[in-house]
């Protein structure tokens, strides 16, 4: 099947008042599984690359990409590839010519004014090559080692004023916001602050994106999903099952040296992870906010 776009899969999903998810790919296992979960719930998908996972393969997007791409293609269902928090103007430069339809440019860790003016660079550079860009505003939380921040910690919110202000003159298309989720939860114990999340909905003139998800319960992210959220990023939920199925078989086979029994079950545990949490936002699109 072609590979989709990114702006395509949100926009069907805005229009069913739904949200498309986005699932981190770290290894092809991690690939492999989504694609599988996704043909599993019968919905499109993105696989996204961050810039910590092709840090994690020595700084090289091409290979991760090119496996991304080729299981992309190998797919039942429409599946998009996204280029997810970068840093680094010269690997966001990198994104058109290894197949991605997106990309989130990280900035928000610069005071206001430069992650203003950097993200209106990166948009021109983007839209100049065809593809979509979103950013950030509000501190989420829990990236670079940091520790999450409380749901209710000071900064920890995205004003809508603000990000109407800032989706304006950047020109980006999409907005991740602020809401009281936090970025590497393991607990899914996060309280999404719904009220601000409607604000966010009826000022800001993009869709929205929920970082951070994996720490939000089923509720809360169908709850988020009916209240605005048009895209869900979900990463460490995917970790948690592979790690956890691959703890579970070798202390099964303490012996065993063949790393595919392991990481076998490890890739089923993510896709069916995948296919439920899948569930979660596609039973959301039909319930009233």
């Amino acid at each position: 099947m072609p590979i989709a776009a990114t702006g395509e899969l949100i926009t069907e999903a805005a229009a069913r008042r739904g949200a498309v998810a986005a699932f981190n790919v770290i290894t092809l296992e991690h690939a492999e599984a989504i694609v599988e979960g996704a043909e599993a719930a019968r919905a499109p998908v993105i696989l996204q690359i961050s810039e910590n996972a092709v840090k994690y393969h020595g700084g090289r997007l091409r290979p991760l990409a090119r496996a991304a791409h080729e299981t992309a293609r190998a797919a039942a269902v429409s599946v998009a590839l996204h280029l997810d928090h970068v840093h680094s103007p010269e690997l966001l430069h990198q994104a058109a010519e290894c197949g991605f339809s997106s990309a989130m440019f990280d900035a928000a860790r610069l005071p206001y004014a430069e992650n203003l003016a950097a993200t209106r660079a990166a948009a021109v550079w983007a839209h100049g090559e065809g593809l979509r860009l979103e950013a950030e505003l509000g501190q989420v939380g829990g990236k670079n080692g940091e520790p999450p921040l409380d749901a209710h910690a000071p900064g920890a919110r995205t004003d809508p004023d603000e990000a109407v202000a800032f989706v304006t003159a950047t020109g980006v298309d999409a907005l991740a916001v602020a809401v009281g989720t936090s970025h590497a939860m393991t607990s899914r114990d996060a309280r999404i602050d719904h009220d601000l999340l409607a604000r966010l909905r009826d000022a800001v003139p993009v869709p929205l994106v929920l970082h951070g998800s994996s720490g939000a319960s089923d509720e809360e992210l169908a709850r988020a999903v009916a209240g605005g959220i048009a895209k869900v990023n979900i990463g460490t939920a995917l970790n948690i099952a592979m790690t956890g199925a691959i703890r579970e078989r070798l202390a099964r086979d303490e012996r065993g040296v063949d790393p595919r029994p392991y990481l076998t079950q490890g890739r089923d545990a993510m896709a069916r992870t995948v296919t439920r949490l899948m569930g979660v936002l596609s039973s959301a699109a039909v319930k009233p906010v």
